[in-house]
């Protein structure tokens, strides 16, 4: 039986620059960039020319040398994103934001007191216009992976409503990186073998794509490919890892770059751990290399933890060994840390002095009590006067070309 497209996807356009020429007038029609040493967000007119988030500064103002940079009102973004999702309440409390600037709604149950979905989209399109002067994509269909490719195709300013009758005719024709999960790597991959588009995807027998991606991704995109996506909107759900990452340009991976960088990220990962009270049992790194290509690694801890240096330490170590197993790879261009498994943590259980081999990363011995009583007094610190009262040494003179405003706008989970 068909049944009516409901769900909605809004996603702010080019939201981090749009508030930017929204607060300076004289920067609209322009190309600008937030950032410096990297660019964060760029405008549509950047865009035009190639400019991309990520890219560092030098290379985006060789595409555009007429590119503006700014510095960037991240209060602004938080309290206009805030806003924009507010509209969205208006009309339903079924609301999932997944970023700052995008979320998903259901519009189901309140179309008797505003009209159809279509006409639900438009007015909040309106009202986001009017009210805060942004533009607004919205897609509608009846599936979260629809709507959200719908409000990509929308870009910009605009809303797809999907006909549940010719779903996959829509969906078959587009690019294969509009799908939720291909980045530029699967991209690449699945250009390699000639698969351009959804269709082709689909059309692929589901063996090839998983030795091609994976299995998990590979069944993951396969569904997707034919629609089929039973995800509801999740208003409140439990966390289930904290990242963050840094994009270095292009830099030898030596540990004048990769400590500093893994010690910042441990410091921004452990702290909101601590914040939440929890701690985690399953530390991943990952190492982007020059092209693109990444690599990942993880370990499992007989003991969840939260402590800056402890965390830092391990993601070296595992870092060091996806390094070691890659020795062609002369540059890195990213590198993140994320802690999943997560228990909560609001005291820490004593550890017998057994002199075991991993008692360094054991949080209840001696010396995770050290660093977890360290971390504490920063926290407290930091409560008071503000992040940058205090912090790590090495971590405090690595480059920070991507402020920390920015990465808690850009955290999802925590």
């Amino acid at each position: 039986m068909e049944t009516q497209p409901t769900i909605l996807h809004a996603d702010l356009d080019a939201f981090y620059a749009a508030v930017e020429q929204l607060l300076n007038p004289d920067l609209r029609g322009k190309p600008i960039a937030v950032g410096g040493g990297v660019v964060l967000a760029a405008s549509y007119e950047a865009k035009a020319f190639g400019v991309r988030g990520g890219m560092p500064g030098r290379r985006a103002r060789e595409l555009c040398p007429q590119l503006i940079f700014v510095s960037g009102h991240f209060a602004e973004y938080r309290r206009l994103g805030d806003a924009a999702i507010a509209v969205l309440g208006d009309f339903t409390p079924l609301i999932e934001r997944i970023s700052i600037d995008e979320a998903f709604a259901d519009v189901a149950g309140c179309t008797h007191l505003f009209g159809t979905p279509a006409e639900i989209a438009a007015t909040i399109r309106q009202r986001v216009r009017d009210e805060l002067g942004l533009p607004i994509s919205i897609g509608v269909a009846r599936t979260k992976h629809l709507a959200k490719i719908g409000s990509q195709v929308a870009k910009p300013d605009g809303l797809v409503v999907v006909d549940p009758r010719r779903e996959l005719d829509f969906l078959h024709d587009l690019p294969v990186e509009l799908m939720w999960g291909v980045g530029p790597i699967a991209k690449a991959k699945l250009n390699e073998q000639g698969i351009l588009t959804i269709g082709q995807l689909a059309n692929t027998p589901g063996r090839s794509i998983e030795r091609l991606l994976g299995v998990a991704a590979g069944e993951k995109l396969a569904a997707l490919a034919w629609n089929r996506d039973p995800r509801e909107i999740r208003t409140h759900h439990r966390a289930r890892s904290a990242g963050a990452q840094s994009a270095l340009g292009k830099r030898r991976p030596d540990d004048r770059i990769v400590q500093p960088t893994l010690l910042h990220l441990a410091d921004r990962v452990a702290s909101r751990l601590r914040a939440k009270s929890l701690a985690g049992r399953t530390v991943t790194a990952r190492v982007r290399f020059a092209d693109l290509r990444a690599v990942t690694r993880s370990i499992t801890l007989d003991a969840p933890i939260a402590a800056t240096t402890m965390l830092a330490e391990i993601a070296g170590e595992l870092v060091r060994q996806e390094l070691a197993d890659h020795p062609r790879e002369k540059y890195i261009s990213l590198l993140a840390i994320s802690v999943s498994h997560l228990d909560e943590q609001r005291a820490l259980q004593l550890d017998l002095p057994l002199g075991l081999a991993d008692e360094r990363r054991r949080p209840g011995a001696k010396t995770g009590m050290a660093r977890w009583t360290a971390d504490k007094a920063i926290d407290k610190i930091r409560e008071r006067f503000g992040w940058d009262a205090v912090g790590y040494g090495s971590a405090l003179e690595t480059s920070r070309s991507v402020p920390d405003e920015f990465r808690k706008l850009a955290e999802k989970e925590l």
